[in-house]
């Protein structure tokens, strides 16, 4: 078992197997925790539940065809599959607390990128998060394939992660780690965009 790829911002990997075949079906999984508040604020307002939402945006010649979040859990072709909305985190260096599945197979030919977006929907900041990650999993084998670290913290409120695309007959997937601002995925759009 190969060790993951830990990945940068910008960094493209190619989805297929050290044998030559090709990846059949990812997860991409989010993972989180709500950073300690320290001082009269943490006494003030408790311990501080934080709502990040995993989304996949499905884009077919640049036009959004289809979306994949926590009012909508599977596309309309069913090869995409959110698991289902946590509202508080808590995996950090664990498990995932949201994941999507993508059946790569069975993603209809029209769609060429799947988009993987993270957003605060209680509008808290990515400073107030911890040990934050989205990590590509090959669901045949439970094998950790890439992993990107949300690191930095900072003002913003949502990030678009990175992108599964096709090229020629197979994925590729590229680490975007862009920060954004925005509590859905519609938010998001203009900045998706430039990634395109």
């Amino acid at each position: 078992m190969s060790t993951p790829v830990n990945l940068a911002k910008g960094q493209q990997i190619s989805l297929s197997k050290t044998d030559g075949t090709s990846l059949s079906s990812v997860r991409m999984g989010l993972g989180w925790q709500a950073a300690p508040r320290k001082g009269f604020l943490a006494r003030l307002t408790g311990g501080g539940e934080i709502d990040l939402d995993a989304s996949a945006v499905l884009f077919a010649e640049g036009r959004p065809v289809d979306v994949v979040f926590f009012q909508h859990l599977v596309s309309d072709d069913g090869s995409v599959r959110h698991t289902g909305d946590n509202l508080v985190g808590g995996a950090g260096y664990g498990g995932d607390d949201e994941a999507i599945l993508v059946d790569l197979a069975r993603v209809p030919a029209h769609v060429d990128q799947i988009v993987f977006t993270v957003n605060s929907f209680t509008g808290q900041t990515f400073a107030e998060v911890q040990n934050a990650f989205c990590r590509l999993i090959d669901e045949a084998t439970g094998q950790e394939l890439a992993r990107y670290t949300l690191t930095g913290g900072g003002g913003h409120t949502a990030q678009v992660m990175a992108k599964v695309h096709r090229t020629g007959p197979g994925w590729q997937m590229r680490a975007i780690g862009a920060p954004a601002s925005g509590r859905t995925f519609q938010d998001l759009l203009p900045a998706i965009a430039e990634h395109l």
